[in-house]
């Protein structure tokens, strides 16, 4: 199988976007007129540049308001698609895109089409060129792909095919088993898109919304089934229109692109296993079974003062590293580490960011099977040098230039707190009664929202929620969870959109840390506060209106509220049950601990995120004032 990606579909100029194409690892383009125009070479030069890069030219797009056209407009057509073939063998492909009509005077009628396709056919074999039809789900005459294969068949040239692309037939809810019908070898190309379900103007959600597949909510892999079961054998292909992608980096949008292709296609071998799809063998996506431990970058005053924070938080000194300056705090099954080394990875993140969470170990079945998929969709893979007596732990690059470690028991991984950290003796684990994480909440500008979306669902066997909105005094935050159906994995993804919210000022303040809240689950949130209050530990303070608006829209049973209001816990409440939380103020330039009680409680309080947030922004600086 080969992939493709319209130039379109990426940023910059056209030199750009065949850098970035070709170390994304595609094998060729869809090389989008305006892009050819804008540039300043001949077709000839492009055509070298581009197979200069290691790719192919797989397709020639689009020709507009071809079929149907009355004379003159006809014939003037046609000399229009004469001028494009001589471009096409200039710059080396074979095959150019038709799109259906729009054009205001163009006449209906299959046969009308399907003779003027004839006729193109004819004259693009003389030149050994082939014309691909494709129905815009807007067209004026032709807006399905049904309509299209029939224009086709009638017009019955070897030279004459079908170009099927997923977001025309999805959009407009034809069902994508209806291509299976179609032969594969009249189908002389398929570009995918996904796309967020919105109801609004057709055109205009094509041009603005598209998205790579996976970030949507098309049944891209339904439509690709059918695809591949109807025999074609062609390059898979991306064309995507969408705003923050013509702004973003060239790269990063490139690297999606290819990792969606490779994650896609793996999928629909998955449900048609019986489909020849010549790809290479991938593990399945991994089920992650909870975080192993968190690791903060930190060093000299600010180790002090965040090992005081984790001692209020009831942690203990569990042991220490027998090689580094590593420290692993403990309650429960929550492993926090403090790394004070002065070379290496975390010492790099120090300098950047000063104490910031620099490394999240995640607990899987198969450490290499995680490192087999996540490179094989672009991750990049992480590695230091070992000291005598370390074990290799398999790693991957994450957001913010931080690391993701993967432990399992297969391997023997788990057993790195005995075989590298020497023991403390007998800590008391029990701590304030916190047991495991609940969850990590990372935060990223909104642009990169769809890029770790797919990072997290490429490489895991997890689900995302719908994106919500989350209000702060300053702006919006959307957030989005990943998370695992059992739920003993789970991220939250808060893409801030300006500084001047909680989120966008933590980005700012840190130069792009990735961890901003920790959330550490207890079975008693009272006791838990009790508990913490007897050693020092000061929650952050919620406004007494708070509570007298929960006392408004729920009932509570005589003396709950009271407790709620003294210890500084917020509420919440859906189907399935009650939910409790509180938080720490913040440190490390907006880093938190959040403490929750959630039973059989589905969400994550987003009720409560305005109040929460109103609460820590109460506590920062004034406007305007500078840092001392």
């Amino acid at each position: 199988m080969k992939t493709s990606i319209a130039t379109v579909s990426v940023s910059g100029d056209l030199r750009e976007k065949l850098d970035a194409i070709a170390a994304a690892g595609f094998d060729g383009i869809e090389i989008f007129e305006q892009d050819f125009i804008a540039f300043d070479g001949s077709p000839r030069d492009v055509g070298n540049m581009i197979r200069d890069h290691g790719l192919e030219i797989s397709l020639f797009q689009p020709f507009r308001d071809f079929e149907g056209l009355p004379e003159p407009l006809r014939a003037k057509a046609f000399d229009r698609a004469e001028r494009k073939f001589d471009l096409m063998q200039e710059l080396g492909t074979d095959l150019v895109l038709v799109c259906s009509s729009c054009h205001p005077q163009a006449l209906g009628g299959i046969d009308r089409a399907a003779a003027d396709f004839r006729e193109l056919g004819e004259r693009a074999a003389k030149r050994g060129l082939r014309v691909g039809y494709e129905a815009l789900c807007w067209g004026k005459h032709v807006n399905d792909h049904r309509d299209a294969w029939e224009i086709v068949r009638r017009a019955d040239h070897p030279n004459i095919g079908i170009i099927l692309d997923s977001f025309h037939t999805l959009a407009r809810k034809t069902a994508p088993d209806s291509i299976r019908s179609i032969p594969g070898d009249k189908i002389f190309f398929v570009q995918m898109a996904d796309a967020p379900l919105i109801d609004m103007d057709l055109l205009y959600w094509s041009r603005h919304f598209r998205n790579m597949p996976g970030e949507g909510d098309l049944d891209v892999t339904g439509f690709t089934r059918a695809v591949m079961a109807a025999g074609y054998t062609g390059p898979i292909s991306l064309e995507i229109f969408n705003d923050h992608f013509r702004g973003s980096n060239t790269k990063q949008v490139a690297n999606d692109g290819y990792r969606s292709l490779i994650a896609l296609m793996d999928d629909v071998h998955r449900a048609e296993p019986g489909l020849k799809l010549d790809l290479p063998a991938l593990p399945q996506r991994v089920k992650p079974e909870g975080v192993s431990f968190v690791e903060f970058a930190t060093r000299g005053k600010e180790a002090e003062t965040l090992s005081e924070l984790l001692k209020t938080l009831g942690f203990a000194r569990a042991a220490t590293h027998r090689n580094k300056a590593v420290t692993l705090w403990q309650q429960g099954d929550i492993r926090l580490v403090i790394n004070e080394e002065t070379d290496g990875h975390a010492a790099h993140a120090y300098n950047a960011r000063g104490t910031t969470v620099c490394d999240l170990g995640i607990l899987v079945n198969s450490a290499q099977d995680v490192i087999t998929r996540a490179t094989a969709t672009g991750a990049q893979s992480f590695s230091q040098d070992l000291d005598i007596g370390e074990l290799d732990i398999p790693a991957i690059r994450g957001l913010g230039g931080s690391v993701m470690h993967f432990i399992d028991k297969e391997t023997g991984l788990d057993r790195v707190w005995e075989v590298e950290f020497k023991v403390a003796d007998a800590p008391d684990l029990t701590g304030v009664g916190l047991m495991h994480i609940d969850h990590i909440a990372q935060t990223m500008s909104y642009e990169d929202m769809l890029s770790w979306t797919l990072f997290y669902t490429a490489i895991f066997d997890v689900e995302k929620s719908p994106m919500v909105d989350v209000i702060d005094p300053d702006g919006l935050v959307r957030s989005q969870v990943i998370e695992t159906r059992d739920g003993a994995f789970r991220i939250t993804l808060n893409g801030a959109d300006t500084h001047r919210t909680l989120a966008g000022q933590f980005l700012a303040d840190t130069f792009g840390a990735s961890v901003q809240h920790i959330a550490l689950a207890t079975a008693d949130i009272f006791d838990t506060a009790a508990k913490l209050a007897g050693r020092g530990f000061a929650p952050l303070p919620i406004s007494p209106n708070y509570y007298d608006d929960l006392a408004a829209r729920f009932d509570f049973p005589p003396g709950l509220l009271e407790k709620m209001k003294a210890a500084h816990v917020l509420y919440d409440r859906d189907e399935k049950g009650e939910f409790f939380q509180l938080y720490s103020g913040s440190f490390a330039g907006g880093l938190f601990f959040e403490i929750l009680q959630r039973g059989s409680y589905m969400g994550f309080g987003a009720p409560n995120a305005p109040f929460r947030i109103a609460a820590q922004k109460r506590r920062l600086r004034p406007k305007g004032m500078p840092l001392r």
